[in-house]
């Protein structure tokens, strides 16, 4: 995994929860502080984009493995992000519905208070909608987490593996070390008995040629 790229996750995620929250105060505004609200939120939205490219560019310069598990992360987070977009649209849009009901009213259209109702309904709807949303993304924050704690419990298993196999292959190339001692060892053995035998094999020769030479100069005499 690349810190560069957990780095940039995590500044976004802080990020994607602070616009989920603020989006669901804006709901609430009205007037002047409405735009304030929309306007710092935008500004977030940019910073998120850019924490997105970002993102995209770090996983695209890794390796093919975990490459793809980066950008399969990534995926979610952009459907994150246009869930937000347009969620302020909406939010944006509803802003101006409330301008206008606010001029009905004031020209004393009474037809503007069900309108006003309306949107209230819908707004109430909305930001239900929008914390659905959001409980799906914690829920699958948790899931990847879960999933990356599994990945890491499996490299450590296979990395325990790795470290068995090599003393067992230490251990075998010392046997073998041990079994070429032993022959080395053999043969020298061998080759002593077998020059043993030479000598006294020659020995013996000796020993009967020097009665025989006695037996015939006694015989002779």
């Amino acid at each position: 995994m690349s810190q560069v790229f957990e780095g940039y996750e995590r500044q976004y995620c802080e990020l994607s929860a602070n616009l989920s929250r603020k989006c669901t105060a804006a709901s609430a505004l009205n007037g002047e502080q409405k735009k304030q609200k929309l306007s710092d939120i935008k500004d977030e939205l940019d910073e998120a984009d850019t924490l997105i490219r970002k993102m995209d560019l770090e996983a695209r310069s890794l390796q093919p493995n975990i490459k793809a598990t980066l950008l399969a992360k990534l995926r979610e987070y952009k459907t994150d992000l246009n869930t937000l977009k347009n969620e302020v649209k909406r939010i944006s849009s509803t802003n101006t519905n409330l301008a206008a009901r606010d001029e009905l009213l004031e020209s004393g259209d009474a037809d503007a208070l069900m309108v006003s109702n309306d949107q209230k309904g819908r707004l109430l709807m909305s930001t239900e909608r929008l914390n659905q949303s959001a409980d799906r993304i914690k829920a699958s924050r948790k899931t990847m987490l879960e999933t990356e704690e599994l990945g890491v419990s499996i490299l450590q298993d296979l990395h325990q593996q790795r470290q068995s196999l090599l003393h067992a292959h230490q251990t075998l190339h010392g046997v073998d070390d041990n079994i070429s001692k032993s022959k080395k060892i053999l043969s020298s053995m061998s080759k002593r008995m077998s020059r043993n035998k030479w000598i006294v094999g020659s020995f013996i020769i000796a020993v009967v040629l020097a009665i025989l030479l006695i037996l015939y100069f006694k015989l002779t005499r």
